[in-house]
């Protein structure tokens, strides 16, 4: 069977999945959600004031679903991994060409776009926000933890904290799919697991590029400020 992005497989999973996934979310946001959520947090006087929880509104889920797929950071991640395949021309079927990459590339949009959509669309029903929750101002140590916890958790429509449950199928889901258009060698239960395993590495090192990047950048930005 081939791997490519437009295996007949795939591309029906992944709009079958985004098709399902959008109407869920606008029946089961809340009615006081509808309008887009203000910025969590407020700085004064140098003091970081965290505002009451509102639950994500169904927009933002949808943004979120589509930014997770097809933002620049997802893109550029994609560009590093198919790169990294064609060099090292892993898995072998695919070849060290650039249609190899373009296979790559492809097959791991695919699996993200149904990912996303799965923890999106189940999200919806069960009130999981998907979102990263920044603790800027808070130390070092506890801002690790931070995106360490919110790997394996997520914020319920009532503020709470609890397992990200859709998270979980989520990374489930799409890599078991995504064996139906990987190539032979890549579909193994051992090859699977991993995939899963790295899933979540992958989400707790984005968590962490989130919780510190805008202060890295004020810094970058001051910093080259001061040098003019």
């Amino acid at each position: 069977m081939t791997n490519s992005l437009f295996s007949l497989k795939g591309v029906c999973s992944l709009a079958l999945l985004l098709v399902i996934s959008i109407p869920m979310q606008a029946q089961n946001a809340s009615p006081d959600a509808q309008e887009e959520n203000p910025a969590r947090h407020l700085v004064t006087n140098g003091l970081v004031i965290k505002k009451p929880y509102r639950p994500i509104s169904a927009r933002e889920r949808i943004q979120w679903e589509l930014k997770g797929t097809l933002g620049p950071e997802s893109l550029f991640a994609g560009v590093l991994s198919a790169g990294m395949g064609t060099a090292l021309n892993r898995p072998s079927e695919d070849g060290p060409s650039w249609g190899g990459f373009g296979q790559r590339y492809g097959v791991r949009l695919t699996g993200v776009a149904i990912g996303n959509g799965i923890e999106a669309g189940l999200g919806a029903i069960w009130g999981e926000d998907p979102r990263y929750d920044r603790v800027p101002g808070q130390p070092f140590g506890s801002r690790v933890r931070n995106a360490i916890k919110l790997t394996f958790t997520a914020r319920y429509s009532d503020g709470h904290l609890g397992p990200a449950y859709a998270r979980f199928v989520a990374g489930a889901g799409n890599n078991v799919l995504s064996d139906m258009w990987r190539p032979r060698s890549e579909t193994n239960p051992a090859d699977t697991l991993w995939r899963m395993v790295s899933g979540i590495l992958g989400r707790m090192g984005a968590n962490t590029f989130i919780e510190f990047w805008p202060d890295v950048r004020k810094h970058v930005l001051r910093q080259a400020t001061e040098e003019e």
